[in-house]
């Protein structure tokens, strides 16, 4: 007769339990209206400072393209039934799983489950491209959660009108800065391939590289 060896399967439920990601629900992440970038950030840092292993397998991922005009649908400030907004950038933090388990999207500003699986985060927010005029096509900057939360830094001044008033109130803690830099937020927003912060996709390569 043969029995299993209860050890190993502690070690099993263990393990499973490593690899499973822990946020908290959405309505007790920290959270600034229009400041998406800065929303990540918080989620790479949390995750760095919970589960640090499982960094390697965290995302921040900056939605633009050359004109900075991008629709996304299901977006918590839209106005129609569809919730289509047209956002100059958007910032996703995703999840992808060992072993092509799939992806899990965690995006403050959508009326989607947070988080919710890219496969079906991605039809109803992109839609299909081939309907959209390609100067509204989206490009995705991927960056390793730990190199974002080493190399991002923003003096929030693109929130800021021009006789210095906030178009929206800032987040409650100090501007995010790097030994290096205040502010390169521009550097992030770009989907020019040519500078060196991560992976610039379009979203037929996005979606092979992570569904």
């Amino acid at each position: 007769m043969f029995t299993f060896n209860s050890n190993n399967q502690n070690e099993d439920m263990e393990m499973n339990s490593l690899n499973e990601i822990k946020i908290p629900p959405s309505e007790e992440c920290l959270y600034a209206s229009c400041y998406c970038e800065e929303n990540v950030w918080k989620l790479c840092e949390y995750v760095k400072n919970n589960q640090s292993i499982l960094l390697t397998n965290c995302y921040a991922v900056f939605i633009s393209n050359r004109n900075q005009s991008i629709p996304l649908w299901c977006q918590k400030s839209g106005k129609d039934e569809n919730k289509l907004v047209i956002w100059d950038y958007h910032v996703i933090f995703i999840y992808h799983f060992n072993d092509d388990k799939g992806t899990l999207v965690y995006d403050l500003d959508s009326v989607l489950p947070f988080p919710v699986p890219l496969e079906k985060y991605a039809p109803l927010t992109f839609q299909i491209e081939t309907h959209i005029q390609p100067i509204y096509h989206r490009y995705f900057r991927v960056i390793p959660a730990e190199l974002f939360l080493r190399t991002f830094a923003s003096d929030r001044s693109r929130m800021k009108n021009p006789d210095g008033s906030w178009i929206k109130e800032p987040p409650p803690y100090p501007c995010l800065s790097t030994p290096n830099s205040t502010n390169n937020i521009d550097d992030f927003i770009s989907m020019e391939p040519t500078i060196a912060i991560g992976e610039v996709l379009n979203l037929k390569q996005f979606l092979e590289k992570f569904l």
